[in-house]
């Protein structure tokens, strides 16, 4: 037991509707890795500072108020939610506490930080295959030189999808990680040093394969060596003047 509390904790945020069901997967993806997780939902205390690090789900569309765009009729939006996951994402680039972001986490990461999205990737991107699947059905190219390229393999991978909403202008700090051949934007992460992961796909419904459950794994090495380092500072803090 004292094994386990010594993990990275993770928050994980969810969709109110769906939470039921995303959750154990995502924390299960966690489990593996060597973390351990906490459930985050709109009504539930959170703090970033309680945790090591922050993985922020799919689910839900990011209401088009955020980044200046046009609601859509058919968008499934949760504006307490998207406060909250805001917030969230702005409090770890501050206290540099490591995030992932699945799918609709993804583009929060993006608009969390001055980016865009396209509501409607099919009107924007003529080529653009239609899939609506957990099974890895999308091609995905890596780009090179990325930090996902590092911890996932430059080559390419086939994923699955469950969106209709993509990145457009991308956020300050960030780049694209991941296209798919149509031009879609399929990951984005942070330029600098600090674990910044956006991916478009949903890694914990394909967490049999290697490349997917490195994510997972990286996030949590990110999440242990914050934690560590937060640990000695205090230690420092805490010792007496000779």
């Amino acid at each position: 037991m004292r094994r386990y509390r010594n993990r990275p904790l993770i928050g994980i945020t969810t969709s109110a509707r769906s939470g039921w069901r995303i959750f154990p997967a995502i924390a299960l993806s966690v489990l593996l890795a060597g973390g351990r997780a906490v459930w985050w939902r709109v009504g539930r205390p959170a703090s970033i500072r309680d945790v090591d690090g922050l993985i922020v789900g799919g689910g839900d569309d990011i209401s088009a108020d955020l980044y200046g765009g046009r609601l859509m009729p058919e968008a499934r939006v949760d504006p307490e939610r998207d406060a909250l996951e805001r917030r969230l994402v702005r409090d770890a680039r501050t206290l540099r506490r490591p995030v992932l972001g699945i799918c609709r986490g993804a583009q929060m990461m993006n608009v969390a930080l001055g980016g865009s999205l396209h509501q409607d990737i099919y009107a924007v991107y003529a080529d653009a295959r239609r899939h609506w699947t957990v099974l890895p059905r999308k091609t995905v190219r890596v780009v090179g030189g990325t930090y996902l390229a590092r911890i996932s393999g430059p080559d390419e991978m086939r994923v699955n999808a469950l969106h209709t909403q993509s990145v457009a202008d991308l956020g300050r700090g960030l780049r694209i990680a991941a296209r798919e051949p149509s031009g879609v934007v399929q990951a984005v992460e942070c330029t600098g040093d600090d674990f910044y992961l956006g991916v478009q796909w949903h890694p914990e419904h394909l967490i049999y394969a290697r490349r997917q459950r490195r994510i997972f794994q990286a996030l949590v090495e990110a999440a242990r060596a914050r934690a560590e380092h937060r640990a000695q500072a205090q230690a420092v803090d805490e010792m007496e003047p000779l």
